[in-house]
């Protein structure tokens, strides 16, 4: 046999690898894009059924077009499933190694079943032959029928996987809002003090909610109790510490490579009083609630304001909570 007998698997390994050199240099490109549909609705389920039926009589190319849809359909999800109990799981770069592997593992085998088969099959593109498989009139009731139905259900696929990728679901819109201790590490965080001595803390934000948002960001030291008989908590002393604004643009969650922060704030504060204290930071949104005169000169707020920590606690407003004891020098 010649060369040119193996043209369509020799295309697939080819189109196989220049994906991968598209993915890893042109993410962005067109041809990725049209390349990766072929990758997984096709190309798997191609290499596999004419590894399988190598001999021209066993299937007519309607039926191996549809089975190789079908089975391309079923074979992607089945390596995703195995991927999922594997240490490098369901990420890009594994998902296209072993799509890869599999298309150049059974190509292969096409290929040196091709060659030993009698009579075996071989796609020739020709007006001649489209017009033969097309033709009704030699074909029974039945065979048309089913030609019918593999070409709507052939069709309906493609078209609902090309709705799917050009309007894809947004994932979920979510902002992430942090502290950190002064080296910049979930850890050493400022929680015991003396009375006027200095603490520091990093405040992060990072928008994930696929648009630009202004974020409001509080920061409330509060002295509060918990009734067990009432199930309610009592805010004693409340004062208004701090407050900001930034305005950020949505970044995409990154689950493949390092996280790295998008806005971080140093803030160092003390505080004049000994005792048990909750130092809260609290986030909002596009707007923020009016804060009363009285809490900006520095007043206690615990008898105006006490709903902010109320809420925080319950989960209705985005917070953090740094606990602090501050001790008598």
């Amino acid at each position: 046999m010649k060369v040119e007998d193996y043209w369509d698997l020799i295309t697939i390994i080819a189109l196989s690898l220049l994906l991968d050199f598209l993915i890893a240099f042109y993410p962005d490109s067109l041809l990725r894009k049209v390349l990766g549909l072929a990758f997984v609705l096709f190309f798997p389920g191609y290499v596999f059924i004419t590894a399988l039926f190598p001999e021209r009589k066993e299937l007519d190319n309607l039926e191996r077009l549809a089975l190789s849809i079908g089975l391309s359909i079923a074979i992607v999800p089945l390596i995703g499933l195995g991927l999922n109990y594997t240490p490098w799981g369901i990420r890009l770069v594994p998902i296209l190694v072993s799509l890869t592997v599999f298309n150049l593992i059974f190509a292969i085998a096409a290929i040196y079943r091709r060659t030993n088969a009698v009579d075996p099959w071989i796609p020739r593109v020709s007006i001649e032959k489209i017009k033969e498989e097309l033709e009704w009139d030699k074909a029974s009731k039945l065979d048309k029928a089913l030609t019918v139905i593999l070409i709507i259900a052939i069709i309906s696929s493609i078209a609902t996987l090309v709705y799917v990728i050009t309007h894809p679901k947004p994932g979920e819109a979510f902002t992430e809002f942090y502290i950190l201790g002064p080296r910049g590490k979930a850890s050493d965080y400022p929680t015991k003090l003396y009375v006027g001595q200095n603490g520091t803390v990093i405040i992060g934000i990072v928008n994930h909610e696929h648009r630009n948002v202004t974020y409001f960001v509080e920061i409330w030291l509060a002295n509060l109790t918990f009734n067990f008989t009432t199930n309610e908590t009592i805010v004693h002393e409340m004062y208004l510490m701090d407050y900001f604004n930034v305005t950020l643009p949505p970044i995409p969650v990154n689950i493949e490579g390092n996280w790295t922060p998008q806005f971080e704030k140093n803030y160092t504060f003390s505080i004049d009083k000994p005792g048990r204290w909750q130092l809260w930071f609290l986030l909002f949104k596009d707007k923020e609630p009016p804060i009363p005169e009285s809490c900006l000169r520095g007043e206690n707020c615990a008898d105006t304001e006490a709903w902010r920590i109320i809420q925080a606690i319950n989960g209705t407003i985005q917070s953090l909570k740094l606990n602090v004891e501050v001790k008598e020098i």
